[in-house]
């Protein structure tokens, strides 16, 4: 029989085990069946992360580097990228379960992202002051924060990486790069290519775990300066509360129930392409999903029927297969989740218009699901569920919707469909999301900032302004008088 691969921790430029031996298995979840191993960092790993990553933010290989040099590295990590997104996201689709034909396409646009930075980072720059004071050259300038503790989730997680990875390396930090217990394989086979890059060592490690053995260690360690955080809310305020211990600047980019406003006037055609991308885009497992359908009224069954159409033509299977347009679930704790939630909205008045139940085939495999909901307090429109359920709920004034879109503890993602150029302005400004598309839906560059409002978390990533968010300002003072110090005792 066949050995499982095995992916060991990335620390320090050496390929390790786990120092507790830990091992866990990864499941494929198309078939449900183990296919590889990972080691699981303890705390002495942790440990040992992160003062390689204090160690080589003061060593010349990686402090003297020159700006333009440390972008290089960043063009040369773009191109093996790009060599390798075919293998990296055939590995992703065995872990995670997502389609291959999005896990080697996405792979490949991170490249983007990499070769962004790479041309920002050497133009970070300071400011001379035209300060108030005689005889005084005061100047700034911007100096990495530090050691960055980049923690991200199986569901996007080259691209995740690239916005954090990518800024950190360009203004001089290091970086502890934990991917999720959860289908990390993807990450642990990138780290190959942090090294085969020529990233001096220390300055990223890559390693996975639980959280009492390796999240919790890394986010509260005093050696830590900066923790970016991709995940839920729940785990967030654990890391919020851990980040007491070392005051680490901290960014947030959480989870969502993101609407989708289609008023009379749209395309219904987009409209419905939309909506599709929205919820069933990633089988539905992504933070910006829009999974929440609010249709004005006079075009809603119009719609629904649309989208039925196009939902009877989807297939679903192995997603290593070109063919397949939506694939398994990641975990099958989703399953339970989604089946739970049906449950509720169900009793509570809603109607399964398509789909409502998983399939009967190994893997954790979900129908992609329509409910027509009876209010805005159905289950579904509340709870983030991490799956294919698109959940439509009708509006009749453009005021009404923008308050459905509102009423959530949420907003990170909003979409709109209509033709009137006045009413997309006028609505996408009163909408609570840190993102608005207008007749398309999950469009990224990495030009473009991204991040939420309320329990979508705080900070943003990507864009040029992400950048300053791994630097310090420091501020220097120089006289250029020739007479000496006065006095400090003698005011005048």
């Amino acid at each position: 029989m066949q050995a499982l691969p095995h992916y060991p921790l990335f620390i320090d430029g050496q390929w390790t085990e786990g120092a507790s031996g830990q091992v866990m298995a990864s499941q494929n979840p198309a078939t449900g069946e183990d296919w590889a191993s990972f080691a699981c960092a303890a705390p002495q790993d942790v440990e040992r992360a992160v003062a390689a990553a204090r160690r080589a933010l003061d060593d010349p290989d990686w402090r003297d580097l020159t700006q333009t040099q440390r972008g290089k590295l960043l063009y040369r990590l773009a191109e093996l990228i790009e060599r390798d997104a075919q293998e990296i996201g055939r590995i992703e689709t065995t872990d995670s379960g997502k389609l291959l034909a999005e896990t080697a396409s996405q792979s490949a646009y991170v490249g983007d992202y990499y070769r962004y930075y790479a041309g920002l980072a050497d133009k970070i720059e300071g400011a001379v002051l035209p300060i108030d004071k005689p005889d005084m050259h005061v100047f700034t300038r911007r100096e990495p924060i530090g050691v960055v503790a980049a923690i991200v989730p199986w569901n996007a997680q080259m691209f995740l990486t690239a916005t954090k990875l990518g800024p950190a390396l360009a203004a001089g930090c290091t970086v502890v790069l934990k991917a999720s217990e959860i289908a990390p394989a993807p990450m642990l086979e990138f780290a190959r290519l942090i090294e085969e890059a020529g990233f001096p060592k220390g300055v990223v490690s890559v390693i996975t775990g639980d959280a009492e053995n390796c999240a919790i260690p890394l986010t509260r360690h005093p050696d830590i300066d900066r923790i970016a955080f991709t995940g839920g809310p729940e785990t967030a305020r654990h890391v919020v509360r851990n980040s007491a211990e070392n005051f680490a600047v901290t960014t947030l980019e959480l989870g969502g129930k993101s609407p989708i406003l289609v008023f009379d006037d749209a395309d219904i055609d987009g409209a419905a392409n939309g909506l599709i991308a929205g919820n069933f885009g990633a089988s539905g497992q992504s933070c910006v999903a829009g999974s929440r359908g609010l249709i004005h009224r006079p075009i809603f069954e119009a719609l629904v029927a649309r989208i039925t159409e196009k939902m009877e033509q989807v297939v679903i299977g192995d997603p290593l297969e070109g063919e397949t347009h939506i694939g398994p679930l990641c975990t099958a704790a989703q399953i339970d989740k989604i089946k739970a939630t049906l449950a509720a909205s169900v009793e509570g008045g809603a109607r399964i218009r398509f789909g409502g139940a998983p399939l009967e085939r190994p893997g954790n495999y979900m129908a992609p699901t329509l409910v027509e909901c009876s209010g805005p307090e159905t289950a579904t429109l509340k709870t983030e569920m991490f799956g294919p359920v698109m959940s439509l709920l009708p509006f009749d004034t453009e005021d009404e919707a923008i308050a459905l879109a509102n009423a959530s503890d949420f907003g990170l993602g909003s979409g709109v469909f209509t033709q009137n150029v006045a009413r997309a302005h006028r609505v996408s400004s009163r909408l609570k999301a840190g993102i608005c598309w207008v007749n398309t839906y999950r469009a990224v560059s990495p030009i473009a900032p991204f991040g939420g409002y309320n329990q979508s978390g705080y900070g943003r990533e990507a864009g040029i302004e992400a950048i300053h968010d791994y630097t310090r300002t420091k501020t220097t003072w120089i006289s250029t008088s020739d007479k000496p110090m006065a006095n400090p005792f003698v005011m005048r």
